[in-house]
């Protein structure tokens, strides 16, 4: 499967399909972190954040197996951007995708607040509060570890999705697989967003000063990272084997 090539003929439908995939990771997502709350408290549990894990990964992995083939599954602008920028989609199709990304995560979070009003907002619906105590708050450190998160999240989009010689029918539990791994492990660092869309929508249904003061990051982090990854792997990996086949 080919992630959106430039060539490929893009409509509304494409748009649409983008808007059901990312609704479903942002509303299957935060839900984990909302029963993950009421199964295992507020904390950092070894549970809660295995389930958070798994409910963010999961959703990925079949929304790619579910419209990989459709619009290519971006679900992420930190995906679309890198795409666009080595012309794997055009730059119109692109903004399309990244306009009906944010409107299905702002649809989801407003789901999320119509059905569960109380215990959903103490998690301010799943929204990434900045960086945790654990990087001595550290907003750099925040940023630099987004950066990372996402550099290695597109890297396997890129790898398996995109590459020519990848092997077929790897491309959804791979990249579902990368983001378990990225949240299990950037949970309690940063939140774990790698997906400016996601992190956006709680914060706009949220209304909350404090998430605001630290949208940037989860803006600016996974772009810089998922266009350095784009950039590397088209240019060293997946031209090259574009040429060869």
């Amino acid at each position: 499967m080919e992630i959106g090539g430039a060539d490929a003929m893009v409509t509304p439908r494409n748009w649409l399909a983008e808007a059901i995939a990312t609704f479903c990771l942002v509303f299957f997502g935060p839900l984990s972190v909302i029963l993950a709350v009421v199964a295992f408290g507020d904390g950092l549990t070894v549970e809660g954040i295995i389930m958070i894990s798994l409910g963010h990964g999961s959703a990925i992995a079949l929304m790619v197996y579910a419209f990989g083939h459709v619009s290519g599954a971006h679900i992420n602008p930190a995906v679309t951007i890198p795409m666009m920028i080595t012309k794997k989609i055009g730059i119109a199709d692109g903004i399309g995708y990244i306009v009906f990304q944010i409107i299905g995560a702002i649809v989801a979070t407003a789901s999320l607040a119509a059905i569960f009003p109380v215990i959903g907002k103490e998690v301010f619906w799943g929204a990434h509060g900045g960086p945790s105590e654990l990087i001595n708050n550290n907003i750099m450190s925040a940023l630099a570890l987004e950066i990372i998160f996402t550099f290695f999240l597109v890297t396997v989009i890129y790898m398996v999705a995109v590459h020519k010689k990848a092997a077929a029918g790897i491309h959804g539990i791979t990249i579902g697989g990368m983001v378990f791994v990225l949240h299990l492990i950037g949970v309690p660092l940063t939140g774990a967003s790698m997906n400016p869309a996601r992190s956006f929508s709680p914060a706009l249904i949220a209304g909350d000063a404090g998430l605001w003061e630290v949208q940037w990051l989860y803006w600016a982090g996974p772009i810089i990272g998922g266009i350095i990854a784009g950039l590397i792997m088209n240019y060293v990996y997946v031209n090259k084997a574009e040429k060869e086949a």
